[in-house]
């Protein structure tokens, strides 16, 4: 595959959707081809489950909300990323297999191994080149959250220990993948945000072009 694939991740107000973007736009503007989508999401099936699993307002178990989660995943694997890379286009995703480890492992408690697993049925190897963490702290992301206004989710109805354990599932993925895995401070301005992203993509740039 000749394409790049970055993923953005993080909790909530962390700004994914701005950064996201705005690489876009700097992307196209150096003549990338460039696919924005976003998990669980991307495909027409893929959309039905995250309704399902965002705002599914009967019992849905940890177990199930995993295997949805991965079935999403799939399916967008299959019809938008892996199809996006081979034509050499940059795919962009507003979440990807790790959030799973963050929110159904950290967060559900479900045990990192059987992620693993079923991420190797599911993904047959796919993975980002370049993975953006927008970290923030916890209460400072649930303030940004309530100042948007918008209707919450399953996710974000969480409490917030919920939402610590998330945080910390995605700093020890960080911690484990380093090179892959890069913390970008989302407490600082926006500008300041795309500032660290765009020095670490130009990065991925001039590895392309050697």
């Amino acid at each position: 595959m000749t394409g790049k694939f970055i993923s953005f991740e993080g909790g909530d107000g962390a700004g994914k959707s701005t950064q996201l973007s705005l690489l876009s736009g700097d992307l196209e503007a150096l003549g990338r081809r460039v696919i924005l989508t976003r998990e669980p999401g991307g495909t027409r099936l893929s959309e039905q489950i995250r309704s399902w699993v965002l705002h599914e307002s009967g019992a849905l178990c940890k177990q199930a909300e995993l295997l949805l989660i991965f079935a999403a995943r799939a399916q967008h694997i299959s019809e938008v990323i892996r199809p996006a890379l081979l034509r050499g286009d940059w795919v962009l995703c507003d979440r990807f297999t790790d959030a799973s480890y963050a929110y159904q492992g950290g967060g559900r408690g479900i045990p990192v191994g059987l992620v693993q697993q079923i991420e190797a049925v599911s993904t047959e190897g796919v993975r980002p080149d370049l993975t953006l963490l927008l970290d923030l702290p916890v209460i400072q992301g649930i303030e940004r959250s309530v100042g948007r206004g918008q209707g919450s989710d399953r996710f974000e109805e969480q409490d917030l220990e919920f939402k610590q354990r998330v945080r910390q599932a995605y700093l020890d993925r960080q911690s484990d993948e380093p090179d892959r895995i890069r913390i970008i401070n989302a407490t600082k301005s926006v500008e300041s945000v795309h500032t660290q992203i765009w020095d670490l993509v130009s990065n991925l740039i001039d590895r392309e072009d050697d």
